[in-house]
């Protein structure tokens, strides 16, 4: 009997990343652009892409994890797991998704409401997890960098090593930090920030995002670049500049291009500082010395090479090359690269096919 093919999805508050697997490898892999504290509706809009793209849907086998109960749409996060996996099991049917709940293992729609806890925004464990699995040798931390947050987990001998499990704790221990490539208003980086050799305060209004300071350096893909700027503005380089200007109260004009490319680097240096050093307490938390492997993922992996040296480690380890399976048919490198971003879609999808039975195998 063929097995069937395996759909993981991550659904976030900001974004839905999904991947089509076959007998343990990836077949293709999306992301849509989602802001789900708008409404559930544009969850719908986004299913709807899904089935588009994907006519197999509701025959196949599908695999969940989520942190978009997070979103304030929802009166708390038990009634945000609860919404949307009703959502995705109705989108689904006849189909029945199974929701990755960590320790917890996997459930249907129905149980959802039971174990909300273990199943809000365990995406980062099932990417750790199948990190830690396809590596059992390897002492690690997966660096997950996305829009808007960035995971640090540690792992050893093929199991994730923390005993945290809520955002909250991970908080406290730095290994969730509450910064991105995209979505981070920008001054959330820095209370102070450099101009022309002088310390300035920065003003704390939604002016900028992160994804300013990127897309001046020219780090950030477009592909992911799927937010609306702080102002609605367009996203060419005057206009991210003037963004960036507005953050210590000046106008584009008042500088030179190569003046607002070092500004943007300043806040490129206060993110790297703050997530590098968040890095070195996961590090020291856990033990980790120079014999550490890095395993990046997410669509701020861009940073991954300077943190490694900033911890003095060798370069790291490719989610998208290394941890995820890609299929040898598949465009591989482009497969690869968004696989690379969309970490957590590819891990629920692969640590469900390593459960006996649960996809008709």
């Amino acid at each position: 009997m063929p097995t069937p093919e395996v759909f993981g999805w991550d659904i976030g508050g900001a974004h839905v990343k999904a991947c089509r697997t076959a007998d343990g490898q990836v077949l293709d892999v999306a992301q849509w652009a989602c802001p789900l504290w708008q409404g559930l509706e544009h969850l719908d809009r986004v299913l709807q892409a899904a089935h588009a793209r994907w006519p197999q849907l509701h025959s196949a086998c599908h695999a969940v994890t989520m942190t978009g109960e997070m979103v304030d749409l929802f009166a708390h996060r038990e009634d945000g797991v609860q919404r949307i996996a009703a959502r995705l099991a109705l989108a689904l049917a006849p189909a029945e998704p199974h929701f990755f709940a960590g320790d917890a293992d996997w459930c249907g729609a129905g149980q959802a409401a039971a174990l909300w806890e273990a199943i809000a925004s365990a995406n980062w464990l099932a990417t750790a997890r199948h990190a830690a699995l396809r590596h059992p040798g390897l002492a690690g931390v997966l660096v997950d960098i996305g829009s808007t947050t960035t995971d640090l987990i540690a792992f050893r001998d093929g199991r994730v090593l923390t005993r945290s499990r809520s955002d909250a704790e991970r908080l406290a221990s730095g290994e969730l930090v509450y910064q991105g490539v995209v979505r981070t208003p920008l001054c959330a980086l820095a209370p102070r920030i450099v101009w022309r050799g002088r310390p300035l305060n920065v003003m704390n209004e939604f002016f900028a995002t992160v994804a300013d300071v990127y897309r001046l350096t020219g780090e950030l893909d477009p592909a992911h670049d799927l937010h609306a700027s702080a102002d609605n503005a367009p996203k060419d380089l005057p206009a991210t500049r003037q963004r960036l200007a507005r953050m210590i109260g000046l106008d584009a004009r008042d500088g030179s291009a190569p003046e607002w490319l070092d500004f943007a680097r300043a806040w490129r240096a206060c993110q790297i500082e703050e997530i590098g050093g968040q890095l070195q307490r996961v590090l020291a938390l856990y033990g980790l010395g120079s014999g550490t492997r890095i395993v990046s993922a997410g669509c701020g992996d861009f940073l991954v090479p300077e943190l490694c040296t900033l911890a003095g480690l060798d370069q790291g380890i490719a989610y998208g090359k290394q941890v995820a399976q890609i299929a040898p048919a598949a465009d591989g490198p482009a497969l690869a690269a968004w696989a690379q971003v969309c970490a957590p879609c590819i891990a629920v999808a692969a640590l469900l096919q390593r459960e006996p039975g649960r996809c008709g195998s």
